[in-house]
């Protein structure tokens, strides 16, 4: 397999905003030998395109519901990280599937059509927190609760405040919750001179292990690699 095929094959497995690449998701384990199931509703009536959590063989008591743009990532033994854009921020939970309540579906049905909400929990979220989108570029410190110190890196692909039509339209958020850190990087080569930026967006990124340089994918567009300083492409894959 040539180095593109092993990028491309990268990103493919980089995890997705719901719903559209809930095969993504990553798996979710609780205590012991409990483990969870991600289901995509498609077009079932008060339901469409949600994602829902449920336990391991209790597919009709959702824990959690998902709405469009809404993406897991992994936190620690128990535990599962959301994020999801929210107007102006970005938003971070930590849920305790062990602890969430089962809500029937009934109870969701329609609902999201009439809210902005993003997703839906009878049990609150352990801890959250939120990043404003109109950060500027560069490294910047940020308060993390401690329930995510436990991670890493979380790249996280946002809509920019663009100004100008020559302006970056999109950013990548690179939050590093350990160190409390978190690193804006405005794309430089996407703006409204260049592309459809309602129908060109970033719909997935992830680090290539051996340069740890940023790879991902432009909506209708195809795999990009990221040069050195993440801010502008290098190359299509």
């Amino acid at each position: 397999m040539s180095l593109p095929e092993q990028l491309q094959k990268l990103v493919q497995s980089a995890t997705g905003p719901a719903p559209w690449f809930w095969e993504t998701f990553p798996e979710v384990r609780g205590g012991g030998s409990r483990s969870y199931r991600w289901r995509f509703h498609g077009q079932q009536e008060g339901l469409h395109f949600l994602v829902t959590l449920h336990r391991e063989g209790e597919p009709d008591q959702p824990r959690l519901a998902l709405n469009t743009y809404c993406r897991p990532f992994p936190i620690g033994s128990g535990k599962i990280g959301v994020w999801c854009p929210d107007g102006r921020v970005l938003r971070f939970v930590c849920f305790e599937p062990d602890h969430m309540k089962a809500f029937s579906f009934e109870e969701i049905a329609g609902w999201f059509v009439a809210s902005s909400e993003r997703m839906y929990a009878t049990t609150p979220p352990v801890e959250e927190f939120q990043i404003q989108t109109e950060m500027e570029p560069g490294t910047q410190s940020i308060i993390v609760p401690e329930c995510f110190r436990v991670v890493d890196e979380i790249l996280v692909p946002s809509t920019y405040r663009a100004l100008g039509e020559h302006d970056p339209a999109f950013a990548i958020f690179v939050v590093y919750p350990q160190a409390g850190l978190i690193d804006v990087l405005p794309q430089n080569w996407i703006t409204r001179t260049n592309y459809d930026v309602a129908n060109h967006w970033i719909t997935r990124v992830t680090r290539d292990p051996e340069t740890h340089r940023i790879v991902g994918e432009l909506s209708r567009k195809g795999i990009f690699e990221l040069a050195e300083n993440g801010r502008d492409i290098d190359r299509w894959l």
